[in-house]
């Protein structure tokens, strides 16, 4: 058996290319598993890699080392492939940083990669619903958002709202709406975004999004299958 991963900052995301016992080790250390086509996809936090004895095929992300590791970039275009159009821009929205790339015609044509500026992503996100008691569940969209320029601003308007009484769940929404139009924004507007990463999971990001553009949900495990394909 082979396994891969993605080890993200937070989370990380592992396939193995055959089903396993559930007496697996790996199983104890999960926080989300499934099985598909005779594989098995598992959500880790990343702290708790070191604990597993596991030796790894390939690898990608911030916390990836050792055999081969590959760029972000390139897995997220080699296992984004067999789900897009021709012309297609996919999104990738993580706990650290945001990337995008674009393909024409079927072919690379454009990317960029935010690591600059990860105050609004995935990890503050995480942070506020932790400190402000909110479950991710409780988020809906917001018609309003809160036009982040900086992430740490963003947090202002947000204690700035709650001392107003707003509701810290409704406060967040709009914050992740600013966060939905940013990423639009960053991925140059296109008509429709192929959205991968951890925010596949938050509703209230993918509602805000769709105000934007069309939106097809690739989840969260596109880069360990890009590390899959040759």
């Amino acid at each position: 058996m082979k396994f891969y991963l993605d080890a993200g900052t937070t989370y990380s995301k592992i396939i193995c290319d055959s089903l396993l016992d559930k007496n697996s080790e790996i199983f104890s250390a999960t926080t989300q598993y499934f099985e598909k086509d005779n594989k098995t996809f598992f959500i880790i936090p990343t702290k708790k890699l070191k604990i597993l004895n596991l030796e790894y095929e390939r690898t990608c992300g911030h916390m990836g080392k050792g055999c081969f590791h590959e760029n972000e970039i390139v897995a997220l275009a080699k296992g984004s492939q067999k789900y897009i159009q021709k012309d297609a821009t996919i999104l990738d929205m993580g706990s650290r940083d945001v990337k995008w790339i674009k393909f024409k015609n079927g072919k690379f044509k454009d990317m960029d990669w935010n690591t600059s500026c990860a105050s609004s992503t995935g990890a503050t996100v995480e942070m506020l619903l932790k400190f402000y008691d909110v479950n991710i569940e409780d988020l809906n969209y917001c018609k309003e958002k809160f036009p982040i320029t900086c992430g740490v601003f963003g947090l202002e308007k947000i204690m700035d709202d709650i001392s107003k009484d707003i509701e810290a769940k409704d406060a967040i929404s709009k914050f992740i709406h600013g966060i939905a139009y940013n990423a639009w924004n960053f991925a140059k507007k296109p008509e429709k975004i192929y959205l991968s990463g951890g925010f596949c999971d938050n509703k209230c990001f993918c509602d805000s999004l769709k105000t934007y553009c069309d939106v097809e949900i690739l989840g969260r495990f596109i880069l360990c299958e890009g590390l899959m394909n040759d």
